[in-house]
């Protein structure tokens, strides 16, 4: 799952990551794996802190963007890029805002998709440490 997570965050990094001055272009690769293990950590920090429920809620359609834990993802993406890359927070929030809502809403899109086999609901939960019991029987009563 997280090398086609890296290739989706790859497929929408133009001018968050790669058109940009603020991260040099022999980093540019580097800045796409921070944000994979950004959105990684997050998503597993939520289910293995409880917050299955916000992943679900995530996961079920509607607007991801508006989804809490697309603001965590965020947050914790900027802050990882600043510490890296040396870059500010406004250098570093301006590309968490193009990048994390815009990546986040194609793998919710690419999971519901049943066309689309790149990404699977069970495949993410297994990868997030939750691949079992009550917390998947709810998730597939939801797709």
């Amino acid at each position: 799952m997280f090398e086609n997570l890296l290739q989706l965050i790859k497929e929408n990094a133009g001018d968050a990551i790669i058109n940009n001055p603020a991260i040099p272009n022999e980093k540019n690769d580097a800045a796409i794996s921070a944000a994979g293990e950004g959105i990684m950590e997050q998503l597993k920090g939520a289910m293995s802190g409880g917050g299955a429920q916000g992943i679900m809620e995530m996961f079920s359609g509607g607007n991801p963007s508006s989804s809490p834990m697309v603001g965590q993802i965020s947050n914790s993406v900027a802050q990882s890029l600043m510490s890296k890359f040396g870059i500010d927070s406004g250098q570093a929030g301006n590309i968490v805002q193009s990048l994390i809502p815009t990546v986040m809403n194609k793998l919710v899109h690419k999971t519901n998709d049943p066309n689309d086999s790149s990404f699977d609901i069970q495949g993410i939960m297994n990868s997030l440490g939750g691949g079992g019991g009550g917390i998947m029987d709810n998730l597939k009563k939801l797709f």
